[in-house]
């Protein structure tokens, strides 16, 4: 705990989240600098072609980044999938809906399982990809608020189960589906006649859907609730011993009601050989270019949008559209400092991939591993260390992977390890140091949640609290891995530990 305290300290003596980044513009400009004049190169794997280091003080290059300023902002990750979100996530809470529904659930849910249901559901949340890192933190406040407990205790439980648990879920997504897509044409390098499914580390996900769901709930016990339990926060609002009224009561029926209708309605159009939310070149539900998948966010922003509405009208808050417009402009109105915090995290960002600096580093990370002669065990959690520290400079889970997939999956495959093996133990990395990642594209997004409840947040608060879910999630996950290892347990269909 001290350790911790430590961490919070110094971290929240550094300037503002929106100053940091700044700064590692002109730290990311002076380090490509010296990174070209050096003459540093690499061999993608996947494509053979040669990365450079990019000299961002170039004139062309400085005359690129003033012409894409506005692009970066613009298409920086996470800025569209918050915002169109929180049209129908913000409306709900803004009309009452979502308070009504969280006196509900939680008068239903005995306190002692509420920490292990808000990891579980965090964790499942990635089933409906990104979204889960917008919508499910700010609901878990509420929840802990509706218990009595300190609402950022109850929002990094959730965003620990979305962000560290990445890689875990009892449904296939469009994750596994994604990292398949590099796995198994790494593999037939080594052996053109490989085949295999998207599920094939299914069987180790489920259990680790559990596993860390337990691990998930002893940290927020032990380490993160003793922080935030029994200290004050913001006033927002919201009154959790306020009774519901019959109206209230009534319109959250209707609500319900036009939930399941708009579930049935999403389902159907997804049945059948030519359905509309199918790949209409693939026919698969899971690929990115889906409609399903590609469409996810607006489906969530109508998710909480149409009952939201429905809630409003029968409730009586809701008497016309001027009403709904107004609902829209007070969400949206609680977004500035979050908007601020995305432009300058999206020009860091861009500066940083235009670099060349990212692939750099992990084809360079990639190749000494591979020389340095670790086998067995040993040669698997140093796979997984090293995945876990290149994401903390690389965010994206397929980037990574197209990079190291064509280096490690083979390398394995010699020495004996089936691909599935190779792709889950990066999964593992990949997710471990989520929520500890300030670059991480959601860190910003969970830095304004917070401010919410207490305006002294800062990267070191969110730091000192993620630290115990990364590292024991780490130590949990590298121990479950080698307990399939050694007892050869498949990971999933198609998913043996050995070839």
């Amino acid at each position: 705990m001290r350790f911790l305290n430590g961490v919070e300290r110094v971290g929240n003596k550094l300037p503002d989240p929106v100053t940091i980044f700044f700064i590692l513009w002109f730290v990311v400009i002076a380090i490509s600098a010296i990174v070209a004049k050096s003459g540093v190169t690499a061999v993608h794997p996947g494509t053979g072609e040669t990365v450079v280091g990019i000299n961002l003080l170039s004139k062309e290059q400085m005359q690129l980044f003033l012409k894409s300023i506005l692009t970066n902002f613009t298409g920086f990750a996470p800025l569209g999938l918050v915002l169109v979100t929180m049209l129908g996530a913000g409306l709900a809470e803004k009309v009452g809906m979502m308070e009504v529904m969280l006196k509900s659930v939680t008068n239903k849910i005995p306190k002692k399982s509420v920490t292990a249901a808000v990891i579980f559901i965090g964790i499942m949340a990635n089933a409906v990809a990104d979204a889960g890192f917008v919508v499910f933190p700010p609901l878990a406040a509420l929840i802990y608020i509706g218990i009595g407990r300190h609402p950022l205790t109850g929002m990094f439980a959730a965003y620990a189960g979305v962000a560290a648990g990445f890689s875990a879920n009892l449904i296939i997504s469009m994750l596994d589906a994604l990292v398949a897509g590099f796995t198994i044409p790494a593999a037939q390098i080594i052996d053109p006649s490989y085949t295999s499914t998207p599920a094939m580390n299914y069987y180790f996900l489920i259990v680790s859907c559990f596993i860390l769901t337990a691990i998930g709930t002893f940290v927020t016990e032990k380490y993160i609730a003793p922080r935030f339990d029994g200290t004050p926060y913001e006033d927002t609002g919201y009154d959790a011993n306020a009774e519901v009224s019959p109206a209230e009561k009534k319109g959250l029926k209707y609500a319900g009601i036009a939930v399941l209708i708009y579930i049935v309605i999403v389902v159907a159009l997804c049945i059948g050989p030519n359905a509309f939310m199918k790949d209409p070149e693939t026919g698969s539900l899971l690929a990115s270019s889906a409609p399903l998948m590609a469409g996810m966010v607006p489906l969530i922003t109508l998710l909480f949008f149409i009952p939201g509405v429905i809630y409003g009208v029968v409730a009586g808050k809701i008497k016309n559209d001027k009403d709904v417009a107004a609902l829209l402009y007070e969400s949206m109105a609680g977004m500035g400092s979050y908007i601020v915090l995305a432009f300058a995290a999206g020009q860091f960002l861009a500066l940083f991939n235009s670099s060349n600096m990212s692939a750099l580093l992990a084809i360079k990370g990639a190749e000494w591993l591979k020389n340095i002669g670790l086998t067995g065990p040993v040669l698997i959690i140093a796979f997984v260390i090293f995945a876990c520290f290149i994401n903390m400079f690389v965010g994206s889970c397929s980037a990574k992977w197209a990079i190291m997939a064509p280096i490690f999956v083979p390398m394995f495959m010699l020495l004996g390890y089936s691909p599935a093996l190779t792709q889950m133990a990066y999964r593992i990395g990949d997710s471990i140091t989520n929520p500890i990642s300030p670059i991480f594209t959601y860190f910003p997004v969970i830095l304004a949640y917070a401010k919410k409840y207490d305006k002294d947040t800062g990267m070191g608060t969110i730091m000192a609290a993620m630290l115990p879910y990364s590292m024991i999630f780490l130590v949990a996950w590298i121990v479950l891995l080698l307990i399939f290892m050694l007892a050869n347990i498949p990971l999933g269909p198609n998913g043996n530990i050995y070839i």
